[in-house]
């Protein structure tokens, strides 16, 4: 029974290559959630940055992102009118972030979830990027109210 286990050095690098591929991403990415959250005043969220960690969470993860995702859309959505700064879309990110949501639910069905995973996949990187910029036009507005007028 025990005699068909692999010895650590073998496991070792499986572990390495794991965290790598899956583990560092889904880090860097709710960083990034928790930063665009975090630059959106107190008055404007709609949920408290740390909660976006709870996404490390297997299987419950395909539920809460569904919360993530409408909480910080609004979130973004009054930040950006409280400071008065045009956004392309009311609730920000909201609309990709809901497909990769649904695609993410659907890789859980057989045959089709195969496309569906990739779809996730592919939407899950284009919502990064957009709660990214959108984190990033945050930032930029907070330094520009917050650096003194240059005097000719």
């Amino acid at each position: 029974m025990f005699g068909n286990t692999l010895p650590p050095h073998i496991i070792a690098p499986f572990l390495f290559v794991f965290c790598l591929l899956f583990l560092l991403p889904g880090i860097l990415y709710i960083l990034t959630l928790q930063r665009a959250l975090e630059r959106c005043g107190p008055v404007s969220r709609t949920m408290q940055p740390g909660m976006v960690w709870l996404l490390l969470i297997p299987l419950f993860n395909l539920i809460w992102n569904f919360f993530v995702v409408l909480g910080l859309a609004r979130s973004l959505a009054n930040e950006f009118a409280r400071r008065g700064i045009p956004v392309p879309e009311p609730e920000p990110g909201q609309s990709i972030g809901m497909a990769m949501c649904i695609c993410a639910c659907c890789g859980l069905i057989p045959v089709l979830g195969v496309l569906a995973s990739f779809a996730s996949l592919v939407l899950w990187i284009m919502y990064w990027v957009k709660i990214a910029g959108y984190s990033q036009a945050l930032a930029q507005s907070s330094a520009t109210l917050v650096s003194p007028p240059v005097n000719p």
